[in-house]
């Protein structure tokens, strides 16, 4: 088991940026692909992007395509998501999460696959 711990969330306005950090503890955090996830009031969870165990292979919702970036640094047991052009549909509450791949590039697009999630972060986005 794996603890995630989400930061940088907050409001903005509409077109600008925020940068969302997750903190991992308990295991070896290149073990895991990671995952970030969004659930906003009403709506259920849906996936934003997806990261391999090395960052070698990454994907993205349709949504957020060219918009947001997932990255990470195994060194520091984190992994981030920097959102740029932000809409206020983009307003949800943002979870990270971590899952063991069956191999090294394998990439984790549903939530399901996942074992581990932080408590989220807010981001608001106000037009």
């Amino acid at each position: 088991q794996v603890q995630l711990g989400e930061s940088g969330g907050g409001l903005v306005q509409a077109g600008g940026s925020l940068r969302l950090a997750c903190a991992a503890s308990g295991r070896i955090f290149g073990n895991y692909a990671m995952g970030w996830f969004r659930q906003a009031p009403g709506k259920e969870r849906e996936f934003v992007a997806a990261i391999s165990r090395t960052g070698s292979r990454t994907s993205y919702a349709d949504s957020v395509k060219g918009r947001f970036t997932i990255s990470r640094d195994n060194t520091k047991n984190t992994v981030y998501l920097q959102m740029n052009s932000l809409k206020p549909e983009d307003t949800a509450v943002y979870y990270c999460a971590a899952g063991t791949p069956p191999y090294r590039s394998y990439l984790l697009i549903n939530g399901r696959e996942y074992s581990d999630w932080g408590q989220g972060t807010q981001v608001t986005v106000s037009s």
